[in-house]
């Protein structure tokens, strides 16, 4: 290999190398993603990206030990699994809002080149996609059954993103489950500039249908109040989730 291209590099123009391989991994796996969804449909793109992504990064993790010089366990850093359990939730509450940011960047990024029609656009059909992806890895993670009623949509959704992020309650009642979002950042942060609620509903009318579905395909998702809607001061939205007899 012909490293003397990199040789020639500082060590700050080599740091910004790597991260911008990362962000080349990134891209060209949501890539092969997206490819998988166009020529297969987004359930097979699903089933082969857990298949892929089991192959990949112990791949990945092993030749980043090599390089590194640290040690792994079960396909993992051990530096990661022996982390002080704080630090580790730290960790991914950090991730969880690093996702958001990215979220919110894309969408600001594509407003203010377009319009904010465009951006809502592109956004709710990143969900229609990203839901999906979500639950069905929360629900490998757990190994939950394929029709795990609401008992597994309640376990799931705790381990969403935004539920490290936002907080959120989980209300039981016989035969149906109602989340309610009490503190949203998004919101939240507009609220504290002075702006009115961004109106997501059309985002969450994809959003958690698509993610309850995933879950268990009986679920069926209703909204009961979403921005624009009016909604008390005690939370901001709120969805119903049942399975009809």
């Amino acid at each position: 290999m012909n490293t003397n291209s990199l040789e020639k590099l500082s060590n700050i123009e080599l740091a910004h190398y790597a991260i911008d391989a990362l962000r080349r991994i990134m891209l060209h796996y949501g890539i092969w993603f997206n490819e998988l969804v166009h020529q297969l449909g987004l359930e097979e793109a699903i089933r082969l990206e857990e298949e892929a992504s089991a192959s990949f990064f112990p791949i990945a993790i092993k030749r980043l030990s090599k390089t590194l010089g640290f040690q792994t366990e079960h396909g993992l850093p051990l530096w990661l699994v022996n982390m002080e359990k704080g630090k580790l939730i730290g960790l991914i509450k950090a991730m969880s809002f690093n996702w958001l940011a990215n979220d919110g960047v894309w969408f600001r990024t594509v407003e203010d080149n377009y319009d904010m029609y465009t951006s809502k656009r592109c956004n709710d059909t990143c969900w229609t996609r990203y839901s999906p992806l979500e639950a069905a890895m929360i629900k490998s993670f757990l190994q939950l059954p394929q029709q795990s009623g609401l008992d597994g949509l309640e376990q799931a959704l705790n381990l969403r993103l935004y539920a490290q992020i936002n907080e959120q309650t989980i209300e039981r009642s016989g035969d149906e489950l109602i989340l309610r979002m009490v503190k949203c950042l998004v919101q939240g942060t507009r609220k504290r500039k002075g702006l009115p609620d961004y109106p997501c509903k059309s985002a969450g009318i994809v959003e958690f249908p698509a993610f309850a579905r995933m879950i268990d395909s009986r679920i069926r998702t209703e909204c009961i109040s979403c921005p624009p809607d009016e909604h008390p001061k005690e939370w901001l939205c709120a969805w119903r989730f049942y399975i009809p007899k």
